[in-house]
């Protein structure tokens, strides 16, 4: 199963060194990886997306939690969140077909974000299976190039303040 790990770390260098390394000693494959400042100064948000049964799953955050500059670690995969994911698209598009393209577009409410004379690039936020459905009715089109964030996760309501789903070993 794909699990969605969430990671409060501190905002200094190596930290995702350090992560990325205690992942691969102990041969787990991160799928996706999201990084960016969180609304504290001076920690970051990362989110994770590791495929695991459960109990390797809460050996990952035990684990996570040995490294001295994480901070709170959650497991997001059964909590009512916000998912999306973030993608750009190089569609080849000559001007014949650029109603079509662009009328596709909308209908996934993504929007072109950059016209060439032969290409498009499209900017499309949603789920996995939305960017998936968007990127397979493009191909007939030419993708001459796609960039993808990666899965980012937030729970809804006030869960940022409860506890982590494993408890920090402090």
């Amino acid at each position: 199963m794909r699990h969605t790990l969430v990671a409060m770390v501190e905002d200094q260098p190596g930290v995702l060194n350090r992560i990325a390394s205690l992942f691969r000693k102990r041969n787990y494959n991160i799928e996706s990886l999201a990084v960016g400042h969180s609304e504290t100064p001076g920690i970051s948000r990362m989110t994770f997306v590791v495929e695991g049964d459960d109990r390797v799953i809460e050996q990952v955050q035990k684990q996570l939690y040995k490294l001295v500059n994480v901070i709170e670690v959650w497991d997001v995969t059964r909590m009512p969140a916000v998912v999306r994911e973030l993608a750009l698209v190089r569609v080849g598009c000559p001007p014949e077909q650029r109603g079509e393209v662009t009328e596709l577009v909308h209908l996934f409410r993504a929007r072109v974000v950059d016209v060439a004379p032969d290409s498009l690039i499209v900017e499309i936020t949603g789920t996995e299976d939305k960017v998936d459905a968007l990127l397979g009715l493009l191909k007939p089109y030419g993708i001459q190039e796609v960039i993808r964030t990666g899965r980012v996760a937030m729970v809804r309501g006030n869960h940022r303040s409860s506890e982590p789903t494993v408890s920090s070993p402090q």
